[in-house]
């Protein structure tokens, strides 16, 4: 599976960004998607995944209520609807796919797949 996110930018505190994560090679229909971040000089992180059929999601204490994982397996698309966006949102973000079980897809060893990510910075 090649995975390809978009939809980065530089936008203000308070703004909304919506970021994609487009499949090719395979459909993503086995695969639960997830998203992860990293900022400068830190460790990547988790931010929110999504099951197979779209009915589990799970997102990082920081970004509930804020950001909302969805799929289109039709589209073999996954996105990241993020708003309310704060300066500490700033990160290089990640699209993966995962075949493992659920319970681990906050874990980036469980992903089997990696985009290359795209750039979120916000200003204050």
């Amino acid at each position: 599976v090649q995975l390809q996110a978009s939809g980065g930018g530089l936008v203000q505190a308070g703004d909304s960004l919506r970021l994609s994560c487009a499949a090719s090679g395979r459909t993503i229909r086995s695969y639960s998607m997830g998203w992860f971040r990293q900022a400068p000089g830190k460790e990547r992180e988790f931010v929110a995944a999504i099951s197979r059929g779209g009915a589990s999601t799970s997102y990082v204490d920081s970004v509930k209520g804020r950001f909302t994982i969805s799929r289109d397996n039709a589209k073999n698309t996954v996105y990241l609807q993020m708003n309310s966006l704060k300066p500490e949102d700033t990160a290089v973000y990640y699209c993966a796919a995962s075949n493992t079980a659920w319970g681990t897809v906050d874990r980036d060893y469980a992903m089997d797949y990696w985009g290359k990510g795209t750039q979120v910075t916000v200003s204050s």
